[in-house]
């Protein structure tokens, strides 16, 4: 694992790469990982939170996921400056093997990824306003992922996958189009919940 006096890997890729190192069945605490990387801390724990939506899983994962993505938002929204976890949360253990497999399914589009990103448009990150924003999109898409709605772990767990390698590459140019894919999938979904309550009141009157 990381220490704090060496450097963090350049990019998401090399810095999941670096993660994925060593026995398969090695665990780390949640909590000790994230203090590895200071500022990038709340990208990388956002893309952790997000790893379960893209392995096979039990129903339900969804809600876990979406619930912590939108813990994120509200951290971001009171403008902390690393990430609080619950202690349970602090103390879960993360194996080696979620890192492996999610590098190894994602790996094509982590190498794009790697040559469209880099650090640009920081003020996106320093701005109250931006940053508040960016907290409440997050916390409408952790809600979001959350409901029982079928086939909607993927577009949304690609969307606050955006926001995560935005927060750990700084760049504001990924964060907006992260900010325009989440309106228009929050729009979305709010014309389909209206028609899916127009059709229930229809069916019971």
């Amino acid at each position: 694992m990381t220490s704090p006096s060496e450097p963090l890997p350049p990019s998401t890729r090399a810095l999941i790469e670096q993660l994925a190192q060593g026995d398969p069945d090695a665990t780390m605490s949640m909590g000790e990982l994230l203090d590895s990387f200071s500022e990038r801390a709340f990208g990388l724990f956002l893309l952790l939170v997000m790893l379960p939506c893209f392995i096979p899983l039990p129903f339900g994962v969804g809600s876990i996921s979406g619930g912590l993505a939108a813990l994120v938002g509200f951290q971001l929204l009171f403008r902390l400056q690393r990430p609080w976890l619950p202690g349970w949360l602090a103390r879960r253990p993360i194996h080696r093997r979620t890192l492996i497999n999610f590098r190894d399914r994602m790996s094509r589009w982590l190498e794009r990824l790697e040559r469209l990103t880099r650090p640009r448009n920081e003020v996106l990150f320093e701005n109250p306003l931006a940053h508040a924003f960016t907290g409440l999109l997050l916390i409408s898409l952790g809600i979001a992922i959350a409901l029982p709605l079928p086939l909607t772990n993927y577009p949304f767990g690609l969307i606050l996958l955006c926001y995560a390698f935005a927060l750990i590459e700084r760049d504001g140019r990924l964060l907006a189009i992260a900010w325009l894919l989440g309106l228009i999938e929050i729009g979305l979904l709010a014309g389909f919940s209206a028609q899916l309550t127009s059709l229930v009141r229809g069916w019971i009157s």
